[in-house]
């Protein structure tokens, strides 16, 4: 075991380099540094004598050069609809090589292709379930003979490669009901406009995404609107011109907006930002926000002991390791600051674990592995009804969750995001495996009571086997399919990758410090640490990978 754990520290310290996504804390990382390139698309401007299906062709391909507002794909429109078209309603994503192009008659051609998703006007991104879709362009010739598009969809259309480039994705942040956590709303706007205009706008006078909507809320006091519609950034300043009714608002309140903008606006080259009032400055200090870090360490069972992976030894937690330790489990969930615990048990039922006691968090038969919030909720459900999804109180109350997977048969896993607002599963609907997130709605007390409608995020091609949150925005699902493990990480809110898992089965996944070092078990009871698109095996005997909810 001693060889194992100094095997596992040379794996940690080499991933102590890997690039990370952040979490959203102080310091946080959420659409920083997007993998911007040192160019620009120059698509071709309309070739004289171009036939109706090359206008069509030149004008869906436009679409990767928003310059000037879409300026070179407005020269395919004939004048009437240049001045009406609106490119930022929206772009349907679509997989590279699936277009065809087919003229109807003489003045109208039609566009099929197979759609993976597609951005709305508020920059939030919706995945499809991969079914193709048709567009419709109506064309007139000009008086030089020229044809031109005189009837087309607003906004554009990008394939899945060039949607990665032309846009990037940024974390507009909201807050949690009890103004402690910053929580990402992931938007997707181009690269090379103004986002600091567009960010700002999506938290003044915009909303959070509807399936977000009843779980997080926003800073801006009520009444207070963008005075300029534009944000200039100057010098690396946002300046951020409010109306007057901001003089009116309290100042924790416009810290909490401070604070929201600034976190929102972190990674657009933009280094601070001002709250102004005609020109002059408020003077109000940001908000103070709770991190979601985890421990770097990974937190197991073995045969000796419940604790932190070390050097040379488990560290073990302080009441929890001694009681779990003595506890048949096949699965354990830490809560923050690892002052609670929901333990599976092997002989079945959820058990709470707090100091020195163990208590019944949940007796039905089936279940699968419980989660844990940070008010050490313990959330349980039975596999085959996604909808019976009930909560466990600290103080021993049973709550049941309305509006719980809807349409779902199965539930594979599932896990509450570390700022309590959101929860992930792995849900069984039709006979295919999903991954969806949905809010989590509490009462005025704090207390959850409903789920949001979920927003489907992934169709998996395989069969789901576990999920956990690699960090505030982003889901690591692991999944066996025909040629193995897959593990998957998935934007919420935005596109996925996959890669294939180390040889074995899998059963659990487990966040690591950053997303990119996310620790995984197989059934040979070996425990994995990803470093960069490899596994590396880090330690072997270990029974259970246990989860983590935040380190304070």
């Amino acid at each position: 075991m001693v060889a194992a754990l100094a095997a596992l520290m040379l794996v940690l310290a080499g991933c102590a380099g890997l690039p990370s996504t952040g979490s959203v804390n102080p310091g946080l990382a959420l659409g920083e540094a997007p993998d911007v390139p040192d160019f620009s698309f120059l698509p071709n401007r309309p070739q004289p004598g171009a036939t109706p299906e090359q206008i069509v062709e030149g004008f869906v391909a436009a679409a990767t050069s928003p310059a000037g507002n879409w300026e070179i794909a407005s020269l395919f429109l004939a004048p009437d609809l240049s001045g009406t078209w609106r490119p930022e309603t929206g772009v349907t994503i679509d997989r590279p090589g699936s277009r065809s192009i087919l003229a109807l008659d003489g003045d109208t051609v039609q566009m099929t292709l197979a759609q993976t998703g597609d951005v709305d006007e508020t920059g939030a991104f919706h995945a499809t379930d991969a079914g193709s879709a048709t567009l419709d362009y109506e064309l007139e010739q000009q008086q030089d003979g020229e044809w031109r598009i005189s009837a087309a969809p607003d906004g554009i259309v990008l394939n899945e490669q060039d949607f990665r480039v032309v846009f990037s994705a940024y974390g507009v942040m909201f807050f949690d009901p009890e103004w402690e956590f910053l929580v990402p709303d992931v938007r997707w706007f181009p690269t090379r406009q103004n986002v600091a205009t567009r960010i700002t706008q999506a938290i003044i006078g915009g909303a959070p995404s509807p399936w977000l909507s009843g779980a997080v809320v926003s800073a801006v006091p009520e009444g207070v609107v963008l005075e300029r519609s534009a944000v200039p950034v100057v010098q690396g300043i946002a300046q951020v011109e409010l109306g007057a009714a901001a003089l009116e608002a309290d100042p924790i309140t416009l810290g909490r907006l401070l604070r929201q903008l600034q976190a929102s606006l972190q990674g657009t080259g933009v280094a601070g930002v001002e709250l102004l009032v005609d020109g002059t400055e408020l003077a109000v200090e940001p908000a103070q926000t709770l991190s979601t870090a985890v421990d770097a360490r990974p937190l197991v069972r073995t045969a000796e002991d419940f604790g932190f992976l070390g050097e040379d030894e488990l560290t073990t937690l302080p009441g929890l390791s001694a009681r779990i330790s003595e506890l048949d489990a096949d699965s354990i969930a830490v809560g923050r600051g690892g002052r609670v615990a929901a333990v599976l048990l092997t002989a079945g039922g959820v058990a709470r674990v707090e100091g020195n006691e163990v208590s019944t968090a949940d007796d039905r038969a089936g279940l699968i592995d419980p989660a844990l919030d940070p008010n050490d909720g313990i959330w349980s459900v039975p596999e085959s009804q996604p909808s019976a999804l009930v909560v466990s109180t600290a103080a021993g109350e049973g709550l049941p969750i309305a509006n719980a997977w809807p349409g779902a048969t199965q539930i594979a896993a599932m896990q509450v995001s570390r700022d309590g607002t959101r929860i992930a599963a792995i849900v069984t609907d039709a006979g295919r495996d999903w991954v969806s997130v949905a809010g989590i709605e509490r009462n005025p007390d704090g207390v959850p009571i409903a789920l949001g409608t979920p927003e489907r995020m992934l169709r998996l091609d395989g069969v789901g086997a576990d999920i956990a949150w690699l960090d505030d925005r982003t889901l690591g699902i692991l999944s066996e399919g025909t040629d193995g493990m897959i593990v998957t990480e998935q934007l919420v809110g935005g596109m996925s990758t996959s890669g294939n898992g180390p040889t074995g089965s899998a059963v659990s996944l487990a966040a690591g410090p950053t997303a990119s070092s996310s620790r995984l078990l197989t059934a040979e009871a070996a425990l994995y640490v990803r470093r960069g698109t490899t596994w590396q095996r880090a330690a072997d005997d270990v029974l259970v990978l246990a989860s983590q909810l935040g380190a304070n």
